[in-house]
């Protein structure tokens, strides 16, 4: 059924989607989710000097600001 068919198309920031409403709305989403920082509630911190999980937003931020100076800091998507 597919066969030859190319149903995905290629945008710009590294969006791929079927249509152009459905990458519009994938744009504006990710936008929105940046501005808000909402994606810091599936996000988890493991701290290897410390041997802690943080799981806490506010903790989680604060991590994401003091990494780029503090080693073995991995931040991981919760599933």
């Amino acid at each position: 059924m597919w066969q030859g068919q190319n149903t995905w198309i290629h945008y710009v920031k590294n969006i791929i989607a079927a249509d152009i409403s459905s990458a519009i709305f994938l744009a504006s989403f990710l936008r929105r989710s940046n501005m808000n920082k909402s994606y810091l509630t599936h996000l988890e911190v493991i701290d290897l000097q410390r041997y802690k999980l943080i799981t806490k937003t506010n903790k989680v931020r604060a991590a994401l600001n003091e990494s780029a100076s503090t080693p073995f800091i991995f931040f991981v998507g919760k599933n």
